[in-house]
């Protein structure tokens, strides 16, 4: 009876109009783009010089629509070395195969600062680069799963990929390095305004091919960037452990070189641009070392745990991601909204088990074709297999 009494009164004090008044909802607008910034500018890390006065800047300016394409570009190379880690547990990927999550910010600063007429060649961790250099999610997926419709026919698998301008994917350690030497030999000698990049890791920064490489490319004044990705870890011996100088952008001696933070993209990026700039202008050969670090083990048999603490890897991840530096860079400066990112994260998520589905149902190569693709447009000939009687046919 109370309750009804304190009803009506209220109807009389608020009047008539009361009882037509709508109710109110909250409408919460989308935002549209024109709320995001179209660009920012950030400070980023001082790269460490060697023989060199001046180095890369210290600011970087980054667009929205750079933005949303390097956050794409290194989520669908996480999701995708996330696939493969999954595949090869449930023995569809096979052999040997070397992931790259954590490392997104190396490949794809790089491709940023280049053209696409020039050149890489890089090691045994390769699947990131296939994809920044143009080979799509389902070729690569299928490669490692030995399909006919991977890029190199389900005849390379993971440590021998190729694209346009990019020659691998090489097995033995550092031998790729003299290769990408030789590429920078080329585009100097046909007189054309392209470079090669030439990738090897820290444990490989050892070999002594690659001092051999360094003299002549310093001799020749080869238009070459030699990239150390030092990840901290060859297979499962520590930097400290395997080197005397960890100081791997001076190891060229008489070549120019810088150390550079190999988690920022932007950081890459800038620093890549320098190093282009140098090499193109004939002032030979340049060396970059990118402090990076790989969140799998060396490769699949290695659960990298052995020889690094759960809690290292884990401290990583949450200070030095190279997604989430991005990510919180958009954020925080209005070029992208959480819910933007959500949707690409579903997109790549999608285009992830789409190319899955494909390289788990593509047929495998025939027998027939095992030897197909030796030589480019040459005529048909015959390769002896296992035994003197067993012989196959190779077609260009």
């Amino acid at each position: 009876m109370r309750k009804m009494l304190l009803a009506a009164l209220s109807r009389v004090l608020q009047g008539p109009a009361a009882a037509a008044r709508p109710v109110s909802r909250v409408v919460v607008a989308s935002r549209n783009y024109a709320d995001f910034a179209s660009e920012a500018t950030f400070d980023i890390k001082k790269c460490d010089l060697h023989r060199l006065e001046e180095g890369p800047p210290v600011t970087a300016v980054l667009t929205r629509e750079e933005g949303l394409h390097y956050y794409k570009t290194m989520q669908t190379i996480r999701r995708m070395e996330l696939k493969s880690d999954q595949l090869y547990k449930q023995k569809i990927i096979r052999g040997f195969c070397h992931l790259y999550d954590g490392q997104e910010a190396c490949c794809v600063g790089l491709e940023a600062a280049i053209k696409p007429t020039d050149h890489l060649i890089t090691a045994y961790r390769a699947h990131g680069y296939a994809y920044t250099r143009g080979t799509p999610v389902r070729e690569i997926l299928a490669e490692l799963t030995g399909r006919k419709g991977g890029c190199a026919k389900g005849k390379g698998g993971s440590m021998h990929m190729y694209a346009q301008n990019f020659y691998g994917g090489n097995g033995i350690v550092g031998a790729q390095v003299p290769l990408g030497a030789g590429i920078a030999l080329a585009c100097k000698y046909f007189g054309k305004d392209e470079i090669c990049l030439t990738l090897y890791g820290d444990g490989a920064a050892n070999q002594g091919q690659i001092f051999e490489t360094y003299n002549m490319a310093a001799l020749w004044k080869l238009p070459c960037i030699f990239i150390c990705e030092n990840n901290r870890y060859g297979m499962g011996t520590s930097v400290e452990r395997a080197a005397a100088s960890t100081d791997y952008y001076k190891r060229g001696d008489y070549i120019p070189g810088i150390r550079v933070d190999g988690m920022d993209i932007l950081c890459v990026r800038e620093a890549t641009k320098f190093a282009a700039e140098h090499c193109r202008s004939g002032k030979g050969p340049i060396l970059m070392e990118l402090q990076t670090y790989r969140y799998h083990g060396h490769s699949m048999s290695d659960p990298g745990i052995s020889y690094r603490t759960r809690e290292e890897i884990q401290e990583v991840r949450s200070k030095s991601d190279p997604i989430t530096l991005l990510k919180d860079r958009m954020l925080n400066n209005s070029l992208s909204s959480v819910e933007e990112l959500k949707e690409i994260d579903v997109e790549v998520r999608k285009e992830i088990e789409e190319a899955a589905q494909f390289a788990t149902t593509d047929p495998e190569p025939p027998l027939e074709e095992l030897c197909y693709h030796i030589y480019k447009n040459e005529p048909p000939f015959e390769v002896r297999g296992p035994s003197q009687w067993i012989k196959y046919k190779s077609v260009g």
